[in-house]
């Protein structure tokens, strides 16, 4: 401690290095606070990216699944239904494969080949089902024709954000997967009970119950396919495959709504809600397809004596 001679105070020089040094002093331990903040927050930093990336990663394996095959008795896209409302049973397609469709008569005897495109929610083709059903249902249960009912989700944006037609064509899907001989039954549930579009249509659990109503076995696998949303991918990509090619075993070379109706390959173009009107269609075209041409007769010349 100084005792007041000025000889022993600092001088200038002495007062400024003596600062400079504490400046530097508190430069470097400054220098050192912001290198371990720095620290830390980078630290901090990758922590945090580290386990952003791990519920990314978990997101992104728990949304993505190997791509899901179709369902069982669909391989051509539609169920093909036959005397005494029989499915056809084939096994399940994987999910890149390609359709496999059945050519008319396919049930043999001359049976009448019919073919539907439909969207459950679509009120022409809820039109065209009531007013044809159960003559359709009469003529496949005697073994006179055949349908096959091909669920196309061409109206899935028209139902205030549900999707209803994806859902209901996912539905249609889990029934022919587990219950095929069912199907005939709940296709006409779907359409006795259609919504309107543009409106929420039936949530899963009011077609679970139409599932029932049908009389659809093994209905605990059903409802749980549906919660599942199991053939949702594949009732997509049926539409996507419609939309971009011919309707096979057909003279139609582009598809371009629904309802798509068949019979014999040939387009019905006529009344949606006139059962005699198409009844007549199936009867020209089924005498059209079985008809045996008469052969033209040649000229021949007389031979001169």
């Amino acid at each position: 401690m100084s005792n007041g001679d000025p000889a022993e105070r600092p001088n200038n020089g002495e007062r400024r290095a003596a600062a400079r040094d504490k400046a530097r002093q508190l430069r470097e331990r400054h220098r050192k606070q912001e290198r371990r903040r720095s620290a830390v927050v980078r630290t901090s930093i990758i922590a945090v990216v580290i386990a952003a990336a791990a519920v990314v990663a978990v997101v992104i394996v728990s949304s993505i699944h190997a791509p899901e095959h179709g369902p069982a008795n669909m391989a051509s896209d539609g169920i093909l239904i036959g005397k005494d409302m029989k499915a056809e049973l084939t096994p399940a397609a994987a999910a890149d494969a390609k359709p496999v469709s059945k050519k008319q008569d396919s049930a043999g005897g001359g049976a009448v080949s019919i073919v539907t495109y439909v969207d459950y929610l679509c009120p022409y083709c809820g039109e065209f089902e009531r007013a044809n059903i159960d003559q359709i249902g009469k003529l496949v249960d005697s073994g006179a024709a055949t349908i096959e009912i091909h669920p196309i989700p061409l109206l899935a944006s028209h139902s205030a954000g549900t999707k209803y037609s994806l859902r209901a064509d996912n539905a249609a899907a889990c029934v022919a997967n587990y219950d095929p001989n069912s199907f005939w039954a709940f296709n006409r549930e779907l359409f006795d009970n259609q919504p309107q579009e543009n409106t929420a249509g039936l949530t899963d659990q009011q077609l679970k119950k139409l599932v029932k109503k049908a009389g659809t076995k093994n209905d605990d696998s059903v409802s749980k396919c549906i919660d599942d949303g199991r053939f949702e991918p594949w009732a997509q990509s049926a539409l996507d495959r419609a939309l971009g090619g011919s309707i096979p075993n057909s003279s139609v070379k582009q598809f371009k709504g629904t309802p798509l109706i068949l019979v014999n390959g040939k387009q019905y173009q006529g009344s949606l809600t006139d059962p005699d009107e198409f009844r007549a269609f199936i009867v020209k075209a089924q005498a059209d397809t079985y008809s045996t041409p008469t052969p033209t007769p040649t000229a021949t010349t007389t031979p001169t004596s």
